[in-house]
């Protein structure tokens, strides 16, 4: 492993147009139950998860993931030689959990985690993310990890208006 460290880039994780949409209902309820009474994920609900995580993944299926895949690509050579891996918040693997676990069994020291959810306010990249992160530091004392979050505005904005600067209309 670089001395450099790991990167890990959080998508949102997307439901695969042809896994049954109860299975995503059902977790959601569970999800729900969980919050609500306090306490950690029960069997049923870790079960629900996983079956929907291992759903297998087609670019017919799952666009989102080829679109993360893709971003990762041109992402890969701007981080100065840091190893990069995937994880997603939800519906798919790996896992934030598994992939800091497949660096830290690399030998990875440092890791920066970094989700390609950019504005504030949202329930995964304010709660979640930094939730899981916590969590993992306490389990991987000797691993540094680092939630490259919040996102410069300014930085967001510019992409976005250099983007809106693409649109062409007629006239």
């Amino acid at each position: 492993m670089s001395a450099q460290g790991a990167v890990i880039l959080i998508g949102h994780g997307g439901v695969p147009k042809d896994m049954p949409r109860q299975w995503v209902t059902e977790l959601k309820k569970l999800e729900a139950e969980r919050r609500a009474k306090g306490g950690g994920p029960t069997p049923q609900e870790r079960e629900a998860d996983r079956r929907i995580r291992e759903w297998p993944r087609t670019p017919e299926n799952d666009p989102y993931r080829m679109g993360l895949l893709e971003l990762a690509k041109r992402l890969a050579p701007l981080l100065g030689g840091r190893r990069l891996v995937i994880a997603y918040n939800e519906f798919c693997t790996p896992s934030i959990e598994q992939a800091v676990e497949q660096l830290v069994g690399e030998g990875a020291g440092q890791i920066a985690l970094v989700t390609t959810m950019v504005t504030p306010g949202g329930s995964h990249a304010d709660g979640e993310i930094p939730e899981e992160v916590s969590r993992l530091q306490k389990r991987f004392p000797a691993v540094d990890l680092k939630y490259a979050w919040p996102f410069d505005l300014e930085k967001v904005a510019e992409l976005i208006g250099y983007q809106v600067g693409q649109v062409r209309f007629d006239g």
